[in-house]
């Protein structure tokens, strides 16, 4: 099943057990969905719709959006709002695929490294881009960024 696929039947389920909160978090992800089948439709993409990379791409902004909200929230003494934040990166996580460990990374960013000849720093955008094609959603790129630079720079 895509993912689109995924989300609608989670958003049956949540409204079959009542959840609400689950349900309001599901239908941000079904709007934020919809929202970028609008945008490619005015760039005259295909009007099939977005691919599961770019449901991907979309779930992981959204966790990278609420994360910061949590943080902003726990400095400003909400507790409850960052709680409620907590709550909607669980569901959306539901959706992404598992997180590589640090040693996965590690090895992953080795093997592009080979693959792709690079070898100073100025070849980064290539070895990011490579990965970031092979492993969406799996990698959080702001910690990646700097171990491909170290890697890189130890060369």
């Amino acid at each position: 099943m895509d993912m689109r696929g995924r989300v609608n039947t989670a958003l049956k389920q949540a409204m079959k057990d009542r959840d609400a909160r689950r349900l309001s978090t599901l239908r941000l992800i079904n709007a934020a969905i919809k929202d970028k089948d609008i945008e490619a439709r005015g760039m005259g993409e295909d009007a099939g719709g977005v691919s599961d990379e770019q449901v991907l791409a979309i779930l992981a902004k959204m966790t990278k959006q609420r994360q910061e909200s949590v943080r902003a929230y726990e400095e400003g003494g909400r507790l409850d709002l960052a709680e409620q934040e907590q709550n909607e990166i669980a569901v959306i996580e539901e959706f992404l695929p598992r997180q590589l460990s640090e040693a996965e990374v590690t090895e992953a960013i080795g093997a592009t490294v080979a693959e792709t000849g690079a070898s100073s720093i100025r070849d980064m955008g290539r070895v990011m881009a490579v990965l970031k094609a092979k492993y969406p959603g799996q990698m959080d790129f702001g910690k990646v960024g700097p171990m491909v630079k170290d890697q890189l720079c130890g060369k």
